[in-house]
């Protein structure tokens, strides 16, 4: 396999023998590996049920590898959505034990969840789109 280098010296471009540069760097793996662990510990070995229905949606790993932010979402509103904040909050040092022991790593970044309202986002963007598209089909109801 060979990999040439772009005429300006600094890309590393795809040869029909598929060298390529990884476009994942070492942050955005850990990242995936945090997000999928933290999601099995979550199911698997958290018993608290206020963090039951809770799912992870990505994670930031600072490049000092020494914070994870831990983004998830749930269906939750009101007082059951502020207790699974604290569930989580409350769990934060057990889950950072158990993926101490999944991931070798010479420091486990510590984690924070954050609420990742993107889905009541997008529901409320959908939401403007129907009646926006409601009024263009019946303009008489207008005001």
């Amino acid at each position: 396999m060979q990999c040439h280098l772009r005429q300006t010296g600094r890309e590393l471009f795809q040869e029909s023998q598929g060298c390529m540069k990884s476009t994942h760097t070492r942050l955005d793996r850990l990242a995936d590996l945090i997000k999928r662990e933290v999601s099995e510990i979550l199911l698997r070995e958290v018993k608290d049920p206020r963090v039951a229905m809770v799912t992870i949606t990505h994670a930031a790993v600072t490049s000092d590898l020494k914070q994870a932010k831990v983004f998830f979402s749930t269906m939750k509103t009101g007082q059951e959505l502020t207790d699974t904040i604290t569930g989580l909050e409350r769990a934060a040092g057990f889950v950072q034990r158990q993926l101490a022991e999944r991931v070798h790593l010479r420091y486990v970044p510590h984690l924070a969840f954050l609420f990742d309202d993107t889905l009541i986002r997008a529901a409320h963007m959908d939401q403007i789109f129907r009646e926006l598209e409601e009024k263009q089909e019946h303009p008489e109801h207008t005001e």
